[in-house]
């Protein structure tokens, strides 16, 4: 047992394809060597059977003969058995209640006697003896029945003897050879199976284990190069599981992909909306430093126009960098701490004091009824403020913008210049302005954060053209018209 957890660890240590191969092998020797020993131990109990029944029948003809009754009288003097006993393969003999052997000289030979010979004689019933294994007085292994000897106590007459017992055995050489044959072809064909199911084994893992590989190859591939384009060929009608697994690592390389290409396009257009503010700020600020250094004073009105130019500058960027973190952490997907059910009503009565403070010289009516979804309240609230804000940028002085809320569909109607068919596809990508609205405040991420705040609340959000120009904007939101139990 000491060794026991050394062959666990060496066994750890193989490859899979050579445990496999064992466990194979070990399990069809197993079941080989169950086979083996049930099979011997059937023939072995036929023969036995047989050879009793053998010499059942040959001791019931033997006890026919009326000289057992002579051999009995003159045992142990008389030399020569009974004529009629002619048996040269087999052991007769009678036996005493003291044990004494009676053999006839034409026996095979003398069978030792035990006390279960004996015991027959004191349970002596007709018919009911007694099989086992014995030797002769030379060694050699004999099959032996003793049975209650019958004998003649007068004319047609027969009684049970109770001082003598009738012994027939034969020699166990033949069936003991035939079953030692019978083991050496059962351990060869054995030993056949357990070589053929260890090479078998470890084909059929090298077959089976070769897409494992194949997947092992392309994770060393990509820890190596970082090239994610790899792909796993997959068979389309299989559904076992290293196919399943191989789908799932094509899946998660092309998910990776997909996610490194956002980045760097995430990065690219940060870098390039980052750039205008900037350049702007730092043009602004040589021009200060410049008459700072020259002694030369830039006109009030000027320098007032400028120092109101950096600090827009530096409210966009401040602006962008926070469209950006909000971005950031929407795709991290760490929000399950701050989501919570929210009164949808409440927090879009929210959004609109904010956007009324904007857009002070536009009407907005709202029609809010109740509903309770489950979200982060800063995030939806920023989403639906990001929405009402597009409404009141394009919506002309003096214009209305509609507000409504019903059974979880919120709806924010402008009647604004719209949104030409052909941009709709784009709204909600990162960084995307239509050619009318560049000139206008923003770095294009608004939408893009609110597609993915309502998607993470399990709600879908689309713009659409409005009857008579102008834009609506439908959020949905999966909830109730109540509050769940328990809820605050």
């Amino acid at each position: 047992m000491k060794g026991a957890p050394k062959v666990v660890r060496r066994l750890r240590s193989l490859p899979i394809r050579s445990r496999l191969a064992l466990l194979v092998a070990a399990a069809v020797a197993f079941a080989v060597a169950a086979v083996s020993v049930a099979c011997w131990f059937i023939v072995q109990k036929k023969l036995y059977d047989e050879l009793d029944d053998d010499l059942q029948a040959k001791a019931g003809r033997s006890q026919e003969i009326t000289d057992v009754q002579t051999l009995l009288n003159t045992c142990p003097e008389a030399p020569t058995g009974p004529a009629g006993w002619q048996r040269p393969d087999y052991y007769l003999q009678l036996v005493k209640a003291d044990g004494t052997a009676c053999v006839a000289s034409n026996s095979a030979g003398t069978v030792n006697v035990v006390s279960s010979d004996i015991k027959v004689m004191e349970n002596a019933k007709p018919g009911q003896g007694m099989y086992r294994d014995g030797h002769d007085s030379e060694g050699r292994p004999v099959r032996v029945l003793t049975i209650p000897l019958v004998v003649s106590v007068g004319p047609g007459a027969r009684a049970v003897s109770d001082d003598a017992a009738f012994l027939i055995a034969y020699p166990l050489k033949s069936t003991q050879s035939t079953l030692n044959e019978l083991a050496l072809l059962l351990l060869a064909v054995s030993g056949i199976g357990v070589v053929g199911a260890g090479v078998t084994g470890l084909w059929v893992a090298r077959a089976g284990l070769r897409p494992v590989d194949q997947l092992t190859d392309a994770v060393e591939h990509v820890a190596r190069t970082e090239d994610l384009t790899i792909r796993i060929p997959v068979e389309d009608d299989s559904e076992d599981e290293v196919a399943r697994l191989s789908r799932s690592f094509n899946s998660m390389t092309a998910s990776l992909a997909s996610s490194r290409d956002l980045q760097q396009q995430l990065i690219a257009d940060a870098g390039h909306e980052l750039r205008t503010p900037l350049t702007s700020l730092r043009t602004n600020i040589e021009l200060l430093t410049r008459s700072e250094e020259t002694g030369r004073a830039i006109p009030p009105a000027d320098r007032k126009a400028l120092l109101a130019s950096v600090t827009a500058q530096m409210s966009e960027l401040a602006s962008l960098i926070g469209d950006l973190q909000e971005l950031s952490r929407s795709d991290s997907g760490q929000q399950g701490d701050r989501v919570q059910v929210l009164d949808l009503q409440e927090t879009v009565e929210s959004a609109l004091r904010r956007a009324r403070l904007r857009g002070p010289e536009l009407t907005i009516t709202a029609d809010l009824q109740p509903w309770y979804v489950r979200a982060e309240p800063t995030a939806l609230e920023r989403a639906i403020v990001n929405v009402l804000d597009n409404a009141v940028k394009f919506s002309p002085d003096g214009a209305t913008i509609d507000v409504n809320l019903k059974a979880g569909e919120l709806t924010v109607r402008d009647h604004g210049p719209g949104i030409p068919t052909e941009d709709l596809p784009h709204v909600f990508d990162r960084f995307w302005r239509s050619p009318s609205a560049r000139a206008l405040p923003g770095s294009g991420l608004g939408l893009s954060i609110v597609a993915r705040t309502v998607q993470q609340a399990g709600g879908e959000v689309t713009l659409t053209s409005a009857e008579g120009g102008g834009t609506v904007a439908t959020i949905r939101l999966p909830g109730a018209a109540t509050p769940p139990p328990g809820a605050a």
